[in-house]
């Protein structure tokens, strides 16, 4: 059984070399190459893509080119989605060719647009053709292939072990599993334990999704699933730091790089603001950004003035978001003076 303080240790996914064992999921609309960066900075074991359309990136979509692009870090994995064999294998080669080091397939997204188009979870209702994609990937590329899933569709069709022990047998290296199913969405309590019978099922390794948020929730995870690996989702909405604080717990350090103070705080989510600015464009950006400064204020401003929250939320100038940014955060540095 592992323990918690295995999430230190690499990891090799494979025959690539992973620093820890605590990753950041792929979250579209939210780890772009700003926040990815971000979040290895802070210490995450791996981050990986947005999930990408393999028929738009195969079609040569902008977008789509954009998110597959080297991320600069020393791993760089790309998650793809779709349904078509042929799309998903022309997307792996378009990937693995722009510096992918892994190839990731999304069998796990809940998103009614993505299942209603059989992408993502949906693919779990037909294993078979699910296979055919994974046949496709492993196929078209020399770097490793991955599979992201879910329990099942529902709880009459917990077919995960299943899923993972036949793409094993085609070639998968890894498999992610998040505890719910497809028909949970996002709702109730993960189920950790579930996670266990994939892990019966395979000897690749395991990364154990779902409600991990804290250091004690991923020593929760891992001792229930015996998991070989934890990933943290939307517990880093807000807090990019979210995992690297995870690993950094488990080899009994502290997190590079953390603002200490609401100053500093200000300074981080300006820089990010500015970031994302530059990487999407101003125009795109500032529709990009917005639900990050909105995670920030949630997290670490929940008493701001209505006022001030609407305009750093709404405005088109930048000049004027970053002003209330900063009086934003001071504001809550003063009852902390206060008290002193």
């Amino acid at each position: 059984m592992p323990d918690f303080t295995d999430l230190a240790k690499p990891l090799e996914i494979g025959g690539v070399k992973i620093r820890n064992r605590v990753f950041l999921a792929p979250m579209s609309g939210v780890t772009d190459l700003p926040f990815r960066e971000r979040a290895y900075a802070h210490g995450a074991g791996l981050v990986v893509s947005e999930m990408v359309a393999s028929g738009e990136l195969a079609k040569g979509h902008a977008e789509s080119a954009r998110r597959i692009r080297h991320s600069g870090l020393p791993v760089h994995m790309v998650q793809l989605a779709g349904r078509e064999a042929a799309h998903m294998a022309e997307g792996a080669r378009i990937a693995a060719g722009e510096g992918a080091d892994i190839v990731d397939i999304n069998m796990g997204c809940p998103a009614k647009k993505v299942t209603g188009g059989y992408c993502g979870s949906a693919l779990m209702r037909d294993l078979d053709h699910a296979l055919t994609l994974i046949d496709a990937v492993v196929g078209a590329v020399d770097v490793p292939v991955t599979v992201k899933m879910r329990l099942g569709w529902d709880e009459s069709a917990l077919n995960a072990p299943i899923l993972a022990r036949r793409a094993e047998q085609a070639g998968v290296k890894m498999v992610t599993i998040h505890g719910r199913t497809r028909c949970q969405f996002y709702q109730g309590k993960a189920d950790w334990r579930a996670i266990a019978r994939v892990k019966e099922a395979v000897s690749i390794p395991v990364v154990a999704n779902g409600d991990v948020c804290t250091a004690a929730e991923a020593a929760g995870i891992l001792a229930q699933s015996g998991a070989d690996a934890v990933m943290v989702g939307r517990g880093s909405y807000g807090s990019p730091w979210a995992a690297g604080m995870i690993a950094a717990a488990a080899a009994n350090i502290v997190a590079p790089g953390l603002p200490q103070t609401p100053e500093k705080l200000a300074d981080y989510v300006v820089a990010h603001y500015e970031d994302m600015l530059a990487h999407y464009g101003v125009e795109s950006g500032l529709r990009q950004v917005r639900k990050h400064l909105g995670w920030y204020l949630d997290r670490h401003a929940d008493s701001l003035a209505a006022e001030l929250r609407t305009t750093i939320l709404t405005s088109f100038d930048p000049a004027i978001v970053i002003r209330t940014l900063r009086q934003a955060f001071a504001a809550q540095a003063e009852p902390a003076r206060n008290a002193a």
